[in-house]
Parts: structure tokens; C-alpha cells; sequence
């Protein structure tokens, strides 16, 4: 949840829409787009629908742009992280480098939930996946923490080991040397799971700091 002070920088940078339409989710776009959506009802009691369109990779200038809908027509855009006024509360919006990490409506009274992803897309797949086979969603799930706890026991002494072998930094704090020294091939094997794991998560918007390297996304 963003802080005050994080809500009030991200206002700044929403910019008003220009009305066009919400273009369908295309059967390519699962690795490039995320669309989620809310029905919330308006002051006079009507429903409406409030929809996020992100696309991961960026657009034409290479800008990753949060742009909200209203009934399928284009309402506001932001950069990100993003957060959106609408009826009732705030839309929050935040990526990763692996995909989204947060698109949540914050009520005013400080409740949350999730906006609910297109069904087309990747993270609504994931979600009907889930929905559809308990076990098999919640085994992926575990197979990825799985994944990404072996990666940080097994990668942070090796890149410990390496950094402290600098001479600068080996002058100054001497040396380490890993306990674990694993072949090329192994490595990058660990990376190429690491990736697919962290992006299993980043469609289900679960995100640590730590597993999924989330304290270097500089989500401000």
C-alpha cells in the first residue's frame, strides 16, 4: 500500500484521457499486457466499469504508462507507480521487472482488494488455473517459492564470492569464498528458473522484496 506521501507524488503524474476506445486483448499480448478490471458504483448508484491497461514492454517511446478506462472508453493515464481517483477510493498500480506487483482498489476507508485480471490475459489464466484445480495452482505456487529460495541460498555467496574479490574491495574487507561453486551451465539453468518463477508470481501480483528482487524495482 503506498504511503501518504507516495499517493500524493503519484496524483501528480495522472494526466486526463482523451476518450478513445479500449482496444481487445489479443492472443499475443500475454507476456506484453496485463488488463484487470472493477465494477464500482458511481454517487447516483450506477455501476461502472473501471479498467487498467498496462503494457509491460511500453509503449512507442519505451514509456511503461497505467492507463485507466471507464466503461471502455479512456478515462486518465499515468506513469508508474500509479494511483487513480475513482468513486469510493484510489486504484493503485505498480509493476516489477517481472510483470505487475500491485493493482489494487484502496476504499476510503483503508480496505483493499485486487482488481480482477481479463480473462484473456496471462494473469487471468493463472487465476482461472487456480480456481479450477486448487492443487495444481497451489503446487505451481510452492514450486516457485521453491525455486527462488534455492536460487538466493545458492546465487548471494556466489556473487558475494566474486564481489569481494575486487581488489578494492578486497583490500578493505578482505575476501570470501562460497561455500557453493556451482558449473556454468548449472548457474544458468538457475537463472533461466529463477526468471520463469519470479514472472509465475508476478501474474498472481505476488511480490518480496527479497525473493523476487523487489527492493531494487524503486517502486517511488
Amino acid at each position: 500500500m503506498f504511503s501518504d506521501w507516495k499517493r500524493r507524488r503519484a496524483a501528480r503524474r495522472v494526466k486526463a484521457g482523451d476518450g478513445h476506445a479500449l482496444q481487445r486483448y489479443r492472443w499475443w499480448q500475454p507476456l506484453s499486457r496485463a488488463l484487470l478490471h472493477l465494477e464500482l458504483p458511481d454517487e447516483d448508484g450506477e455501476t461502472h466499469t473501471w479498467s487498467v491497461d498496462i503494457r509491460l514492454w511500453g509503449d512507442e517511446d519505451g514509456d511503461v504508462l497505467a492507463q485507466l478506462y471507464r466503461d471502455g472508453r479512456h478515462h486518465a493515464q499515468s506513469k508508474l507507480p500509479a494511483t487513480f481517483p475513482v468513486p469510493g477510493g484510489t486504484i493503485e498500480v505498480v509493476t516489477s521487472q517481472f510483470g505487475l506487483k500491485r493493482c489494487h482498489f484502496v476504499a476510503i476507508d483503508g480496505s483493499e482488494r485486487q482488481l480482477v485480471p481479463d480473462p484473456a490475459s496471462a494473469e487471468g489464466r493463472r487465476a482461472r488455473l487456480e480456481h479450477r484445480h486448487p492443487f495444481v495452482g497451489r503446487a505451481i505456487g510452492l514450486t516457485s517459492i521453491a525455486v527462488l529460495l534455492f536460487a538466493v541460498v545458492l546465487g548471494i555467496p556466489q556473487i558475494v564470492d566474486q564481489v569481494s574479490h575486487i581488489p578494492p574491495v578486497a583490500e578493505n574487507l578482505g575476501t570470501f569464498t562460497s561455500p557453493f561453486s556451482l558449473p556454468a551451465w548449472l548457474n544458468v539453468t538457475l537463472l533461466v528458473a529463477t526468471l520463469v518463477a519470479s514472472t509465475e508470481r508476478a501474474l498472481r501480483l505476488h511480490n518480496h522484496w527479497l525473493l523476487d528482487g523487489g527492493l531494487f524495482d524503486g517502486d517511488t
